[in-house]
């Protein structure tokens, strides 16, 4: 069985192609829910605008979906709460150069 763990493992490896740091540290996920084989992420963008959403989004519900013990992944992308710098972890505040 697939655990919360696991999912950020792989979330680790996902990144927002313009920014150099994983969507996990960023802070852009918000929710991982996981029923039986099947995971659920509400997850936002650095901004609405951002015509690379799509793109993202898929790339974390095909490396979700590829781990073991998962048959599907649905990825949502939302907007409310908005992302701010706030949310990222220490880690990349300290990479971004934000006290």
């Amino acid at each position: 069985m697939v655990s919360k763990d696991d999912v950020v493992n792989v979330l680790k490896d996902c990144y927002d192609p313009e920014i150099p740091i994983n969507i996990w540290d960023l802070g852009l996920v918000y929710d991982i829910s996981i029923e039986n084989e099947n995971v659920g992420i509400k997850m936002t963008l650095t901004a609405p605008g951002c015509m690379l959403g799509g793109m993202i989004a898929e790339e974390v519900k095909a490396k979700v979906k590829a781990l073991s013990g998962v048959k599907d992944a649905k990825v949502e992308l939302v907007w409310d709460p908005p992302w701010t710098p706030d949310k990222m972890s220490e880690e990349a505040k300290a990479q971004m150069g934000i006290a």
